[in-house]
């Protein structure tokens, strides 16, 4: 349980930092996309580059590379965080787990019908104000401090692994393009190569890493959205080790006190000394945990790198509020369905479940800091933009809906912070 602490602990802290370089990134990309480089900015983007496979070449824009390309090192990362959680953490048991996913799934569905009620007639873009961002979410909170109740922390990080979930489900079912049915059987098969490495536990994350881009390229070919590709690799992924940690204790104590029986009066380590060290080393990696493992390494490149830059790239949009207008309803839609469709469904499907007895409100969390949560969760954000960029093609929609975005995120934030620190100071009185 410690060690689950421990990777939660570290996902807030990472995704908080997260937050703020998204800001950063989002700031940056609007100034240049409204100033005198915007021509440049948006050139760069659209530049295609080429990678050849044998006798296929796969040639993509620089927006698509980062969109389809490196969102998938960021949609593995969130394939293994669903599943860690679902193995051994707070969706593993039916208690721990049904509040947060009935809360997930009225923050989902509520928002989808709210901008579906606007929007009739052309219903596609119902994904967008689904999404929350959880790293701009931590990241208001972390700016919070200790006014924070470490209950709200997890309830929303647990909530936010669900809404991924969600999202993965509506960008592999809604969000494809034609099919390419031919190349169903290379991605079976691929997967099914890699399920076997699974099946005979081996723990190396080199072969399925290498398998995995061998899947991506089949997913790719076949029209479902690359993205896909990484959290089908995610699950595949063993999450225990060759070595269990009792065995590499004593091991490692063994070994460790025959290094120093082999202690000698020179001043570098001699070749017995050395030999003992792979051991250690050998050891050290066969009792990791390969999931927990490749989790680790990701966060680090997926929050100060993958998602500032995919923001950095998508968040530039020309402040064009004709487009706005032009696009009232759609624009109306993710407004209130980030804005209002989030708090009411997160809140009102929990009250009514709780009422139910259908699942139980932690003790240790208030209602209106589920209320602050359910604002939070309004801010969709990156991972709206994301599904935009999959919804719509015209340009001027994709400005308009960015808009959109921007102002009930930002409007969402300023209602959730302002619910923590009301709440807070009760507490405190």
């Amino acid at each position: 349980m410690t060690k689950q602490i421990n990777v939660i602990q570290r996902f807030i802290k990472d995704e908080s930092f997260s937050g703020i370089l998204l800001f950063i990134a989002t700031l940056s990309a609007v100034i240049i996309a409204n100033s005198t480089f915007g021509e440049m900015y948006f050139e760069l983007w659209n530049k295609n580059l080429g990678v050849a496979i044998g006798d296929k070449t796969i040639s993509m824009s620089l927006m698509h590379w980062i969109n389809d390309g490196l969102m998938a090192l960021f949609f593995l990362m969130v394939g293994l965080e669903i599943k860690r959680e679902l193995l051994i953490g707070e969706l593993s048991s039916t208690q721990k787990a049904s509040f947060p996913i009935i809360a997930a799934i009225g923050g989902m569905l509520i928002p989808a019908l709210l901008y579906v009620a606007f929007n009739m007639d052309d219903p596609k873009g119902f994904g967008v104000p689904m999404a929350t961002d959880i790293a701009f979410a931590l990241g208001i909170l972390m700016l919070l401090g200790k006014r924070v109740n470490p209950a709200l922390k997890l309830f929303l990080v647990t909530l936010a692994v669900v809404d991924d979930l969600g999202a993965v489900i509506v960008v592999a079912t809604v969000y494809t393009s034609e099919l390419h049915t031919e190349y169903f059987i290379h991605a079976g098969i691929v997967y099914a190569l890699l399920w076997a490495l699974n099946i005979k536990r081996v723990t190396s994350l080199l072969p399925y890493l290498l398998l995995g881009i061998a899947l991506w390229v089949f997913v790719h070919a076949i029209g479902i959205h690359a993205t896909i590709a990484g959290v089908l690799l995610a699950f595949v992924i063993p999450i225990n080790s060759k070595v269990n940690e009792h065995e590499f204790v004593e091991n490692s104590k063994e070994l460790v006190d025959e290094f120093e029986r082999n202690i000698d009066s020179n001043s570098i380590l001699n070749h017995k000394q050395i030999d003992i060290l792979e051991s250690i080393a050998y050891k050290y990696d066969k009792v990791q945990n390969p999931l927990l493992k490749l989790e680790h390494q990701l966060h680090g490149l997926t929050a100060f790198f993958i998602m500032p830059l995919f923001a950095f790239a998508n968040a530039g949009v020309i402040l064009n509020f004709s487009a706005v207008s032009e696009n009232m309803m759609i624009v109306l839609g993710v407004i209130f369905g980030l804005l209002l469709g989030k708090p009411l469904g997160i809140t009102g499907i929990t009250y009514l479940a709780h009422k139910l007895n259908i699942a139980k409100k932690p003790d240790n969390l208030s209602w209106n800091e589920v209320i602050a949560v359910g604002f939070l969760a309004g801010i969709g954000f990156t991972m709206s933009i994301f599904i935009t960029q999959l919804a719509f093609l015209d340009p001027s929609v994709i400005d308009a809906v960015k808009i959109a975005i921007f102002f009930a995120s930002f409007v969402a934030g300023i209602i959730g912070v302002y619910l923590i620190m009301r709440s807070s100071k009760q507490k405190v009185e």
